[in-house]
């Protein structure tokens, strides 16, 4: 099963934490935002990653094609032969990495359109976002999703008010409202899974403005087909240089609760 991780969007309101990267390298510790996600997904078993990429794309691409020099020791001869000897791998991450260019100005829900080719495969994909960490436990989203047999399961957290709320009875989303003014329930925190063969049907591939928090979602709950997993645990999204100085503090400290891997 595949992860799509939205890694496309420009990241305007935490221009102040750094201007140059996109907000998925946004280092926490010596790791970018992104390989702590992939960490995640990792710890529970899932380990085949497609990356959404937009804004600055490029230098997405670059860390993933140095990784290996990046995370080992080397031995670099100047002289005539010019060589690279690796003398000591750390980190080694056993991941499938694909880099799909979806567009510098696409949409969330064009982005997951657009990566169909790459998951419609398998019997259901996952899609998060490239900017959040949790303690989600991963392994039980998807066993939950596939008990219910729905399109779509979105993984509901409590959050500060304002992101897109949910509107839960008896576990199914009955509406889905994007960024309220006040929210005192349940938000959309991603680590949502899909159906790969009827997703689509709300996904379609000609739109680039589709937003997946608008038409998509909303369709599927209008329709009785999205379902929402309610995590009571840890959830911090990375919007603004606040929340960047609170993620690398909590890793710093030792105490980071989305670390759900061993060393």
């Amino acid at each position: 099963m595949k992860v799509i991780i939205l890694c496309g969007g420009q990241g305007t309101r935490i221009r102040d934490a750094n201007e140059l990267l996109p907000k998925p390298l946004l280092p926490i510790g010596d790791r970018p935002m992104v390989w702590h996600i992939m960490k995640s997904y990792a710890a529970h078993g899932f380990n085949d990653f497609v990356l959404a990429l937009g804004f600055k794309g490029w230098l997405i691409k670059e860390y993933f094609l140095n990784y290996r020099s990046m995370t080992a020791d080397l031995r670099v001869s100047l002289g005539r032969n010019d060589a690279v000897e690796v003398l000591h791998r750390r980190g080694v991450e056993d991941w499938n990495v694909t880099l799909a260019e979806t567009g510098e100005a696409a949409m969330t829900g064009a982005r997951v359109a657009s990566l169909r080719r790459y998951v419609e495969g398998d019997d259901l994909f996952m899609v998060t976002y490239g900017d959040g960490v949790s303690d989600v436990d991963i392994g039980k989203l998807v066993a939950f999703h596939r008990a219910h047999g729905k399109v779509a399961t979105v993984t509901a957290v409590h959050p500060p008010g304002r992101f897109g709320e949910l509107g839960i009875r008896d576990g199914l989303v009955c509406e889905f409202n994007e960024k309220p003014q006040t929210t005192l329930g349940f938000i959309n925190g991603g680590f949502m899974v899909f159906d790969a063969k009827r997703a689509w049907d709300y996904l379609p591939d000609n739109d680039p403005g589709l937003v997946l928090e608008v038409e998509p979602l909303q369709g599927l709950a209008a329709a009785g087909e999205l379902v929402a997993y309610e995590h009571q645990g840890f959830w911090q999204p990375m919007d603004t240089l606040r929340e960047f100085t609170l993620l690398n503090n909590l890793w710093s400290s030792g105490n980071a609760p989305w670390k759900t891997w061993a060393d």
